[in-house]
Formats: C-alpha cells, structure tokens, sequence
C-alpha cells in the first residue's frame, strides 16, 4: 500500500487550510493509500540524519524548503518545491509566462531597492507611469487570495505605495479595467482541465471569493481552455489553479497560475473534488 503525507501550514489560523488537507487526504483514502496529514513544522527537517519518509507527498503550502529537505531524501513532492517556489513570486512568475509568449497584462519588474533607501528621484518612476498610465495594479511578489494587490488611481497613490514597498518584490501591472471585479479560476491537474468556475465582485476590483466575491459554473471557449493550459506547461505546474481575465474583444490574458490552489470553493460551485484528480495522477505518475 502506497503512503503518503498530506502537508499544510500549521502557523495558519484559519480553518480553511485544514480543510484543504483533509479534502485531499480523504480522497487518497479512498483510492487505498495510507494518509498521514501533518502540520508543516511536525517534519522536524534534521540534516544527515535518518528518518523515515512516506511513497510521496503533496505539499499544499509554500513552505518550499520543507519540499526541497523531502526531495533531497528521495520523497516525490507534488508540485515539485521549485514550481512552487517559481509561482510564488509573482515576478519571477511573470518573467516565466512573457518567456513563453503567454498573453497577460503589460507588466514591469520594479527594480530592487533596499529598506530606507530611494530611486524616487531618478526618473524610473515616471517612466513607469508614462509607460502604463493610471489607474494600474501594483502586486507584491508574495501573497494570496488576491491580498498585496493594489489598485493605484492617483499619482500620490501611486508614490505613497512604492515607497512602502522598498525592500520587497514587487510588479507593476497593466490595469484590465473590462475585467474589473471578475476573472476565471481553471483547476488543471496533469496537462487536464478538470474544473472551472467564475468569480464576481461586486464591491472589490478583485473576483477572489475570499474578498467578498461569489462564484458560478462556467464554460470555457477553446481559447480559454488553450490559453490556461498553456499557462500551467509554461511555469511547469503538474497542479495548477489558472487565473483568467477577461480583455476586450473576446481577449482573453492570464493573471496568474497558483501552484499551491485551494480546492473548496470550486468543489462547492461545480461539485468537482480536484483531489480525486490529484490522486489517480500521482498513483499514475508513481507507477
């Protein structure tokens, strides 16, 4: 009988991380494998030293150190720690996607700039600025469930922001505005589509669910499909949450690819559990 271990962030106070755990743990369980779900600091990642490890797991956070320690012991993780740690940083994301030619927003890297220090005055800002116009999104390179993600209408805004952001990754973003307060979420499980759903807002510019949004079956167009396909083969996620936002002119442009996704607020809306897909993959992968 196959093992495997079933991770999430134990510093996370929210329910819904447990959840996400126990949705897939469940559905391992019912395809004969034995499941242990552990809290990510209950793997004490002692170097040199032996211990025992399961057949696989499935790391359902961004703790990539703790997906690197398990590969350099021989465990599978699934995704990979370097997907992971690839699609957690909206920049170095970005930077993947526009090398594959995938259709997104105009996006500029902001530079790196040390804490308390300033290129305020250098004329960088301005072009920025001249090269996207107002309003434009600023990201931050980590965050989830559309948090660290700003809107920025005016110029003071638009100061105000990078000068908080100092020291930290960031991208600056074209502003979809036919897109505003929707998007697609595509859950892909090896190169397959396996379920999607709309998002809509109302009050936020942002779609997420987890900020007041609410979310509806949809059917995808073949240019949909093809365009969050090639998104996730692009960052190379074998699990992938897809991002879709809607352009004018039918266009249709990736906002991110989430390589750690939830999978609850999908299941609710289309009645689809992607851990089941999850699973018969790795069993196919592994055997």
């Amino acid at each position: 009988m196959l093992s495997c271990w079933v991770i999430y962030n134990g510093s996370l106070v929210s329910d819904k991380f447990e959840d996400q755990a126990q949705l897939v743990a469940e559905a391992a369980k019912r395809q004969g494998i034995a499941v242990t779900v552990k809290k990510n600091h209950e793997i004490q990642m002692t170097l040199g030293q032996a211990q025992a490890f399961p057949d696989f797991a499935i790391l359902l956070d961004k703790d990539v150190l703790l997906g690197y320690f398990l590969k350099s012991q021989g465990v599978p993780v699934y995704n990979d720690p370097a997907i992971i740690d690839l699609c957690d940083n909206k920049a170095t994301q970005y930077i993947r996607l526009a090398e594959q030619d995938i259709p997104m927003p105009k996006t500029i890297v902001a530079p790196k700039v040390y804490p308390r220090f300033s290129i305020r005055d250098s004329g960088y800002f301005e072009g920025v600025l001249g090269a996207l116009s107002l309003p434009m999104i600023i990201k931050e390179g980590h965050g989830s469930f559309g948090m660290k993600v700003y809107l920025i209408e005016t110029e003071d805004e638009f100061y105000d922001k990078v000068d908080s952001l100092s020291g930290i990754d960031y991208v600056f973003q074209e502003f979809i505005e036919y897109s505003r307060g929707r998007d697609i979420r595509v859950n892909i499980v090896g190169g397959k589509i396996v379920a999607a759903m709309k998002r809509q807002s109302d009050t936020d510019f942002r779609a997420n669910i987890t900020n007041g949004g609410r979310a509806f079956p949809v059917e995808l167009s073949q240019q949909q499909q093809q365009l969050a396909l090639d998104a996730a083969k692009a960052v190379g996620a074998v699990f992938a949450g897809v991002d879709l936002l809607y352009g004018p002119n039918s266009q249709t442009l990736v906002c991110e690819v989430n390589a750690a996704a939830h999978i609850r607020n999908i299941l609710n809306v289309t009645g689809v559990n992607v851990a089941d897909a999850m699973i018969t993959y790795i069993k196919e992968d592994l055997a």
